[in-house]
């Protein structure tokens, strides 16, 4: 089949929390024939208890994966979601980097959460390197109720950690409601290699459950909410991937959940006139 793509070059993708309840197979299904151009899957929990997939290199799984994946012509763009805290051990998460890359990963995306800044720095350029052996980068992406906090802060480790295959992720709602701003972004466009779109409405949540909980079960679909989309897209063309990243909430239809999402970020996505 063929696959939209919202414009020259510019390939589309969306999160695996966007129908985190559909395993790979169905999920590539479906996002490619809401006209989406790559995915990213979740083969790590994001935090204990969270859903995740596996993928082993070998398993008959995988080659389904493949084999559905191909036959739809999506691609897998990134891996989530490794939380890099105290006790994080580069060399413990080898299967998985491995698994990513023979599903075709380019990425892999994470958190910082160790108050050490420089035990997070050196963490986050081992698994760099980790991910380099298997041609792989690494994004961290901010979270409000994280050690890294702000897009500021995601800047400042990647500038201590100094691995050339280290960047960030800015997702809309991490962005904004921690207090970064288009102009600091502009200033930064280089190191920001994936974007995720969401939008949402109203005061920004204060404390770290409300976060959690605005971040897992209260976004909108790009357009929809009050945050500049157009304007942090405008921001970053500098190569930077472009997914939709908006959890299914209550009793809606994937299918009809991701060609919503696909139809969102097309209108944040096409050129004013």
């Amino acid at each position: 089949m063929t696959v939209a793509t919202p414009g020259p070059g510019l390939e589309l993708g969306v999160a695996h929390f966007s129908s985190i309840a559909l395993p790979p197979k169905e999920f590539a299904l479906i996002a490619a024939r809401a006209g989406f151009a790559s995915i990213g899957l979740r083969l790590h929990p994001a935090f204990p208890g969270a859903p995740f997939y596996e993928l082993p290199v070998g398993s008959h799984g995988a080659q389904e994966f493949k084999t559905v994946a191909d036959g739809e012509g999506i691609k897998v763009f990134d891996i989530e979601f490794f939380v890099i805290d105290e006790s994080f051990l580069a060399a413990s998460h080898e299967a998985t980097v491995a698994a990513a890359a023979n599903i075709g990963a380019r990425r892999l995306s994470v958190c910082g959460d160790d108050r050490d800044g420089g035990r997070l720095a050196t963490n986050l350029s081992e698994f760099c390197a980790l991910a380099a052996r298997y041609a792989m980068s690494v994004d961290i992406e901010n979270m409000g109720w994280r050690t890294v906090r702000t897009f500021r802060d995601s800047l400042a480790i990647l500038n201590a950690c100094g691995a050339e295959n280290a960047g960030a992720l800015v997702d809309g709602i991490h962005f904004f409601r921690n207090g970064a701003s288009i102009d600091e972004l502009r200033a930064n466009a280089g190191k920001v290699k994936h974007i995720q779109l969401c939008d949402v409405r109203g005061p920004a949540p204060k404390t770290s459950d409300a976060m959690i909980a605005e971040a897992r079960s209260g976004r909108l679909a790009p357009g929809e909410g009050e945050l500049p989309l157009k304007d942090l897209c405008a921001a970053t063309e500098h190569g930077a991937a472009i997914s939709v990243e908006v959890p299914l909430v209550g009793p809606v239809d994937p299918k009809a959940h991701l060609k919503h999402l696909h139809a969102g970020a097309l209108g944040i996505l096409k050129p004013d006139h």
